[in-house]
């Protein structure tokens, strides 16, 4: 029976054989943290945090699998939408961020994808730390007297420090630390928030001579992340006293523009002595403000610079002082009129005999100073019973002036002009001119104003144009006055082309540079208030057409292919106007190869080369063209392979050949192979980082390449601890196609997280452990498969803990040269505790501590797991020991222990008596909480029957998959 299933699930392997991706994989992503971290707190089912001091560099690490390579971007969210990146994603596998501020903190999000499956997303929560400065307030209150000769007098002293973890205060008076309780006439009260912080406040009741001392308050955060306490003195004495301040100007100050102001404040009280400050209610003083001492000084005022300024002086003592005055710049503002006619007249024209009003209002400041006069053709004009002078009428606004022309006459027609001033000169007056004229009017009427009118002229409209063009849109205006034209979108709630919803023109025409297609459509041209008259708007509206060039896609594309293979190039129409008349034309370089009229029931145009040839590699365009211009569609064809993608998901390609010298192992899968032809050799090129010279080399390649197929290429003698730029090409018979570039680095490697650290030992890098440069000799890592036919028989595994012969693990070899009690020692990464308490380990975490080994020979020593802390100047504090010969089978040890710093756990080999002595471990892990019971042990010195059987389906899958490649 196990035999047939062994033979099922080969025949199953061999179908998802073809059809599997290779090394193809979805996105995975952790977060690893470097730079100055205070501590990193692994929270077990919420969340991970890491906190910094504000001012330190934040850096946080993405680690990514999956291939191809996951690109990776950084954001982060917080308390509000607003507090994110100001360029709102970083698009690095490090994110930097150097002198942090404490408004940066909340939580980051890294995500990976490479378009497999879901995007990986990881998140870290940052915490940033700090401390400001405090501040001390006093306050005192006086009560009422008291049987006539007693006065309450309490003192508050109030401390605030905005900090980040919660910040504790202590009082101090002189040397002495106050508490609640120790002096009758102190109170302390417990802090509580407010907008500045956590505040903390001190009662000082009924003032006695020894409370007139230096009270000091101690802010803390209890050193962590090394931030130390911060202090502030206040000295109490009998003339302590809140700030008081005199003005030394007028209120308000009125001045021209281009004066300079200074406003002078002087301090008359307090103690100590009040620091002055100015403010402006524009919520900051103007740029070109001078601030000395007490005097503020401005240059050349502005009208813009006019409001209320304010002096403030504050020494800590009750509430600050604040005196304030307003400057008002002088300035008079262009004015406007309008004419009221009679109002119970439904006509446009005013009948002769009755009542026209001209009214003028301008904007002053201040505005009482606003005088009026009026003029009438050059000469000054004055109140009478039929020309009535009226200066701020209350039934309209402020600053206007009405001329009531009393019974119309012909002898009333000229110039009427309003002039406008300010009382005291320095600004220059505004005039603004009303001409009344005759025309050829009715018997008994006057027309001084002609109603406005509005035509399109002929052949204006629909009004045609091409996009990128200039346009006018003319409607003629006519009328005495000539009013303005207010143009707006008629046909939709649109923009004009300058981004405003009207555009004005006073001589009826709308200029567009630069036309769009976008602009297509009805334009509304109208009258504005006819300067006041109260007439109807008139309008009219004008069509306009923009003819554009096809709009086509795709716009660029590159169509790779091997030769013989046909090739189809589709060139789609995705708007066009007109779109009636279209052709097109296809061309090879500038050799037209077809054309045409478009069909009328298709939107798209093909060309089509049935076998690729050498000749027809070049650039296809296909243009497709109307009464406008042409819309062109590119097609690159060519033979050139895509880039290889490098696989990144080896954990540490890394080794080390000898002391300064490392190796890569360099790996890579080719995108798309079988598109073009097949690919026979790479052009591999390295150079040192900072370096001009390029080596190069030809990795030949022996037949086709599987998509997904991993390929690999060891590259040797690098020079510790130099970086190295590698491009990798594929070559076809087309030539050379695109490189890709990376960058192989040295460094130290990455310590992994403790719940997921597991090493079977079956990469090279071994997980990040080390020989001891100390010890005797090394330990070695083979696998039953490589391991020298030659070896002591009747010791060590025959296979890795799983029983493979292809698996890996690390023994010690206890032939000669090797004497007894000599030792080989492997250390693992350091690994950092995460205690639940970021400050105090009171209760060191547990960590439970695993691994196989292999104790088999009559020679066996001892092996040893030591404990090994950092900072702590003991010795290595053993945690499992175990000697003598075990049999023939790998056996499980647990061991639970309770670091308090970060540690590393070192296995340590002593060799025996004899040459039958190797001893091999396996599998290690190293996982939180305490141990549970350890598995049963697992034997491989007599395997089942079934055992076999599957040992034959691993050694046949095997031998499948390296056919494969």
């Amino acid at each position: 029976m196990d035999l047939i299933i062994c033979v099922l699930g080969l025949l199953a392997l061999a179908v998802e054989g073809i059809r599997c991706q290779g090394v193809y994989a979805p996105p995975s992503v952790r977060i690893i943290h470097s730079g100055h971290a205070c501590n990193v707190e692994e929270e077990r089912h919420t969340e991970r945090v890491y906190t910094i001091r504000e001012g330190e560099t934040l850096e946080l690490t993405c680690l990514v699998t999956g291939h191809p390579r996951p690109q990776i971007r950084w954001t982060k969210t917080a308390g509000s939408v607003s507090d994110r990146f100001h360029d709102s994603s970083v698009f690095n596998q490090t994110l930097n961020i150097a002198k942090i501020l404490r408004t940066q903190g909340g939580r980051y999000y890294c995500k990976a994808e490479n378009g497999l499956g879901s995007p990986a997303i990881k998140s870290i929560r940052v915490d940033v730390y700090y401390l400001d400065e405090p501040t001390v307030t006093v306050h005192q209150s006086i009560g009422e007297a008291k049987e006539q000769f007693y006065y309450e007098r309490t003192v508050f002293l109030r401390c605030v420090a905005n900090s980040n973890p919660p910040v504790r205060y202590s009082w101090h008076r002189g040397r002495e630390v106050l508490t609640q309780g120790s002096d009758k006439g102190v109170e302390i009260y417990e802090p509580f928030f407010t907008q500045q912080g956590e505040t903390k406040i001190l009662k000082l009741k009924n003032l006695r001579p020894q409370d007139y001392a230096n009270y000091s308050c101690v802010a803390s955060v209890r050193n962590v992340c090394a931030i130390l306490d911060r202090s502030v003195i206040f000295k109490l004495t009998n003339k302590t006293a809140s700030p008081s301040i005199k003005l030394l100007v007028e209120d308000p100050i009125v001045v021209n523009p281009g004066q300079t102001v200074s406003l002078v404040c002087i301090t008359t009280g307090g103690e100590p002595p009040p620091i002055l400050t100015w403010i402006c209610s524009n919520d900051s003083l103007p740029q070109r403000s001078v601030v000395k001492g007490g005097t503020l000084t401005l240059p050349a005022i502005t009208s813009d610079e006019a409001g209320v300024y304010s002096c403030v002086a504050s020494n800590s003592v009750g509430n600050p002082a604040k005196k304030s005055t307003t400057i008002v710049v002088r300035a008079l503002k262009k004015g406007r009129f309008w004419i009221t006619p009679d109002p119970y007249h439904n006509d446009d024209n005013i009948q002769i005999g009755r009542e026209v009003k001209i009214s003028c209002q301008v904007e002053a400041t201040p505005p009482e100073e606003l005088t009026f006069s009026w003029l009438k053709n050059g000469r000054a004009l004055r109140s009478s019973e039929r020309m009535v002078i009226t200066q701020t009428d209350p039934d309209i606004s402020p600053g206007t002036t009405n001329l009531d022309i009393i019974d119309l006459k012909f002898t009333d027609f000229g110039t009427y002009t309003c002039v406008a001033a300010l009382k005291g000169g320095g600004i220059p007056e505004i005039s603004i001119d009303v001409n009344i004229s005759s025309t050829t009017v009715p018997p008994l009427f006057f027309s001084f104003l002609v109603p406005p009118n509005l035509t399109v002229p002929r052949g204006k409209s629909p009004l045609v144009t091409r996009e990128g063009d200039t346009v006018e849109l003319e409607c003629l205006v006519s009328g005495k006055p000539k009013p303005i034209i207010l143009w707006s979108r008629a046909d939709k709630e649109v923009p004009m082309p300058d981004g405003s919803m009207q555009m004005e023109s006073y001589d009826g025409v709308l200029r567009i540079v630069n036309v769009s297609r976008e602009m297509t459509g009805s334009y509304r041209c109208q009258t504005s208030q006819y300067n006041g008259f109260n007439v109807k708007p008139r309008e009219a509206e004008v069509e306009l057409i923009v003819q554009y060039p096809p709009t086509v896609e795709p716009v660029y594309m590159e169509m790779r292919q091997g030769l013989g293979r046909p090739v189809v190039m589709t060139c789609r129409v995705l708007r066009a106007h007109p779109s009636r008349v279209l052709r097109f034309e296809w061309l090879l370089s500038n050799r037209l190869l077809h054309a045409g009229a478009f069909d009328a029931q298709r939107d798209e145009t093909e060309y089509t080369i049935r076998s690729l040839n050498r000749d027809g590699w070049g650039e296809y365009t296909c243009n497709v063209i109307n009464e406008a211009g042409a819309g062109k569609c590119t097609f690159q064809v060519t033979g050139k392979a895509y880039p290889p993608e490098f696989y990144y998901d080896t954990y540490s390609p890394l080794w080390q050949n000898r002391p300064r010298v490392y190796g890569f192992k360099l790996q890579w899968t080719q995108m798309n192979p079988n598109v073009v032809d097949r690919i026979v050799a790479y052009r591999l090129g390295i150079r040192q980082m900072g370096l001009q010279r390029w080596w190069e080399q030809e990795i030949p390649v022996d037949g086709a390449i599987n998509k997904g197929e991993l390929m690999t290429h060891n590259l040797t003698e690098l020079i510790k601890p130099e970086s190295y730029e590698v491009r990798l090409t594929p070559i076809t018979r087309f030539g050379e196609g695109d490189s890709t570039i990376r960058i192989v680095t040295y460094s130290a490697p990455i310590n992994p997280h403790l719940r997921e650290f597991h090493c079977s030992f079956e990469e090279e890098a071994i997980c990040m452990f080390t020989q001891d440069k100390n010890d005797d000799f090394d330990w070695t890592r083979h696998s039953a498969a490589t391991r020298d036919t030659k070896y002591t028989p009747n010791t060590g595994p025959s296979g890795d803990r799983s029983g493979s012969k292809q698996g890996f693990y690390m023994y010690i070899e206890t032939s000669r040269p090797r004497k007894e009690d000599e030792k080989a020692r492997l250390v693992s990464p350091f690994f950092n505790i995460a205690p639940k308490n970021p400050y105090v380990i009171t209760n060191p975490p547990a960590y439970c501590f695993g691994f196989f080994y292999h104790m088999y020979g009559k020679h066996i020593g001892t092996l040893n797991a030591l404990l090994k802390q950092k900072g702590q100047t003991t010795s290595e504090a053993p945690a499992w020991s175990l000697n003598g010969n075990q049999g023939e089978r790998w056996k499980q040890a647990k061991v639970s222990i309770h670091p308090t710093s970060s540690f590393q756990v070192v296995l340590e080999g002593i060799r025996g008596k004899g040459i039958e002595g190797d001893i091999a471990i396996d599998d290690v892990t190293l996982e939180e909480g305490e141990c549970r019971d350890p598995p049963p042990n697992l034997s491989s010195k007599s395997p089942s029957t079934s055992s076999h059987i599957w040992l034959l389906c691993i050694t046949l899958v095997m031998t499948l998959l390296e056919g494969q490649r």
